[in-house]
């Protein structure tokens, strides 16, 4: 009767076992799915940020004529005749308005050439003969101000660093890059890291479960 009593009770507790180890299993597959999926989504989003920052700020870049970083002294700072622009003031309706044309020359000491000065690629797109492009808005006398107080800041004889094209393909010089090296490198840092991340979770998860196959066989054949 003992025996009896004793056997059922050791099957029952080698059941619960069992029952626990495919409920072990069953998790862990659980979590590897998920874990395996967390790095696929990481990879996809690291790609489409390539894709995004490649139409936008390596395009940027590597179109930009003015790659070389040089001094540059300002020889003339003078403000020109007015120039129209337009504002959105609601949905199809624009209006015009005028903004002064400042226009700054330097002479770059790398090269020693006379160039016009622009603010960045922005402002050299806009308008090649002003320094400095402002929004468009209603209040022509803010614009106004906004390039008084610029030109004041560029005096003559003032050193400012400055951008030229070492090809000599463009005259002009400018004052700021929109994307130099350390902004390039900033934006694909973090992208970067998450396609590692990615990469390294899959990765882990692979090993994890080869080394658990190769485990299950170890122990088949040492039966």
């Amino acid at each position: 009767m003992f025996f009896v009593t004793g056997a059922k009770s050791a099957g029952g507790k080698f059941r619960d076992v069992d029952l626990l180890d495919k409920k072990t299993v069953t998790a862990l597959k659980a979590g590897e799915d998920r874990a395996i999926l967390l790095g696929l989504a990481m990879v996809i989003v690291s790609i489409m940020m390539y894709f995004v920052l490649g139409i936008t700020i390596l395009r940027s870049y590597a179109d930009s004529v003015w790659t070389e970083e040089s001094v540059c002294i300002v020889v003339n700072s003078t403000i020109m005749a007015d120039v129209n622009c337009s504002y959105s003031c609601g949905s199809d309706c624009w209006r015009g308005s005028k903004y002064p044309c400042l226009q700054v020359y330097v002479s770059v000491n790398t090269t020693g050439r006379l160039s016009r000065l622009s603010h960045n690629e922005e402002s050299w797109d806009s308008n090649f003969e002003c320094f400095y492009v402002p929004k468009c808005q209603k209040d022509t006398a803010a614009m106004h101000h906004m390039i008084v107080n610029i030109s004041e800041r560029l005096k003559p004889h003032q050193q400012v660093p400055c951008y030229y094209d070492p090809s000599d393909q463009q005259e002009s010089a400018l004052l700021t890059r929109l994307y130099d090296h350390s902004a390039v490198f900033y934006s694909l840092f973090w992208p970067s890291c998450m396609l590692t991340g990615g990469i390294a979770i899959i990765f882990m998860v692979k090993l994890t479960q080869y080394l658990s196959i190769m485990c299950e066989q170890v122990v088949k054949i040492k039966r």
